[in-house]
């Protein structure tokens, strides 16, 4: 591809250079090679400009920097641009210049795993090629790669969208973050329908407020989602009012679901151990499903899921009997086994005050004797959030563990106390492993144990070293050690 393909010619100050061979394109001086693009993009904790030199010198070819930046005298082109994150996600889309027909994209605090796991799933019962691209990884027909990052930046997002098209997929579902909205890693993404689920406390080390984390998600409806393109919204939550003013401002379709939805409107739900069966009514017509999985915040992100399917060419009777065969996405209240008297245990990813609430709440109605918790608070993230997952966890659960989860630079005993300050009665144990046999030795017939806050995660990040850990593999040891 040619440089001019990228560039707008009135930024370049020799337009000759827009005939330029581009081979690559990276914001990661490391990674440039000969006849790529550089990206030098302001971070929160360093600044690309003063990787530029070090860019040129491994084989970059030209950059794009800010009006403003501080770069030198490079012996390369520079595009001088408003907003470098934005021209580097064009510009990958560009690049490499494929996707999958139908993207959709949600957004919110909670749910976005499942909405794009789930949506993934009604398209294929449907007969779609589709894939899934989040929090736990990429997943088509053709791969289920585990990853770590929500929204990938907008180089490898593009690399694996043309990857996806290239392999036949024609439907794509993606989480779409506040930190991937803000950083325009989505602006080359051409989405055919966008979703909202809720909006709880999360990421206020980097969100100064909640308007402003309110204000990131709502680009993917304000910004992103072409006009009058469909937004499904999940419509019983706090923010919900919110999210549709912006979307219905922004010349969107906007289509409620959930109680108080008017596309898909939820009529009625009965709870059982390892299901629910919910009446749901589309139109004048009602259905009957019973959806395979456990809590009120499923249902949730079935409807949403099922709205973004219905948008995008599935027929509501279709997507409505492939609810009844979802399975829930890695980590997201997993159930991993049971003690020899029937006591489930559950491992979530639940690592946010809203989430540990939604998933607490949610095995109340079925376990008849106590909800068991273990969780704890990951280090360098907002530690507003501590005290209050210790209150929220104390009001709802029977009995609390509060453990290590991702301590990083942080010291461990000091984010413990942070929740125990909150937690008064709970037990503490810094030993993730320990906490965890501890919680499952202690299980009683009718009891229900939640290990929240790592999920899918395999590893366990302390320092900056990340040793291998799996709740998963963990809870179903202990379950087994006590058998013997």
């Amino acid at each position: 591809m040619k440089l001019k393909d990228i560039a707008d010619l009135a930024s370049l100050a020799d337009p000759a250079a827009g005939e330029l061979d581009i081979t690559g394109l990276t914001s990661d001086s490391r990674k440039a090679k000969h006849g790529y693009l550089f990206a030098a993009l302001k971070g929160v904790k360093t600044d690309g400009s003063a990787f530029a030199a070090d860019a040129v010198s491994k084989g970059a070819v030209a950059i794009i920097a800010a009006r403003d930046a501080e770069i030198g005298t490079p012996d390369v082109p520079v595009i001088r641009v408003e907003d470098p994150r934005r021209t580097l996600a064009l510009a990958a889309a560009a690049f490499y210049e494929k996707q999958p027909e139908i993207m959709v994209a949600v957004t919110g605090t909670s749910g976005k795993t499942s909405v794009a796991s789930f949506t993934r799933q009604i398209w294929a019962d449907a007969g779609f090629p589709a894939a899934n691209i989040g929090t736990t990884g990429v997943f088509s027909p053709t791969r289920s790669d585990y990853g770590s990052l929500t929204t990938p930046d907008p180089v490898e997002l593009h690399r694996v969208l043309r990857e996806l098209a290239d392999e036949g997929v024609t439907h794509a579902a993606m989480e779409a973050s506040s930190h991937g909205l803000d950083q325009r890693r989505l602006d080359g993404v051409k989405l055919a329908a966008g979703a909202f689920t809720n909006l709880g406390r999360d990421h206020m080390d980097y969100h100064p407020t909640v308007d402003d984390y309110l204000a990131a998600k709502m680009r993917l409806f304000d910004t992103l989602l072409p006009e009058g393109a469909p937004a499904i919204i999940f419509a019983d939550d706090e923010f919900s009012p919110r999210a549709i003013e912006v979307a219905k401002a922004a010349g969107r379709e906007v289509l409620t679901v959930g109680r108080k939805g008017t596309f898909i409107a939820l009529k009625r739900v009965e709870h059982e151990r390892f299901r629910q069966h919910a009446e749901v009514k589309i139109g004048d017509d009602i259905y009957e499903v019973a959806l395979p999985l456990a809590g009120d915040f499923q249902v949730a992100n079935a409807l949403v899921s099922a709205g973004l399917a219905m948008v995008t060419g599935v027929p509501a009777a279709a997507a409505m009997r492939a609810l009844e065969r979802l399975r829930g996405a890695p980590g997201r209240l997993d159930l991993v086994g049971a003690t020899e008297d029937g006591a489930p245990a559950y491992v979530d990813y639940a690592h946010k005050p809203d989430a540990l609430e939604n998933v607490l709440t949610s095995v109340r109605p079925f376990t008849t004797g106590r909800v068991i918790v273990v969780f704890g608070c990951g280090g360098d993230r907002d530690t507003g959030k501590r005290p209050m997952m210790g209150e929220i966890a104390t009001r709802l659960a029977d009995v609390v563990i509060v453990t290590d989860d991702n301590p990083r630079s942080e010291v461990p005993a000091a984010i413990r106390a942070e929740i125990m300050a909150a937690a008064p009665g709970a037990i503490e144990i810094g030993d993730r492993r320990q906490a965890i046999r501890t919680a499952v030795d202690m299980m009683k017939a009718g009891d229900t144990l939640i290990v929240a806050g790592k999920g899918h995660e395999e590893g366990q990040t302390v320092g900056d070293v990340t040793h291998p850990f799996s709740d998963h593999a963990e809870v179903a040891q202990a379950l087994k050690d006590r058998l013997k």
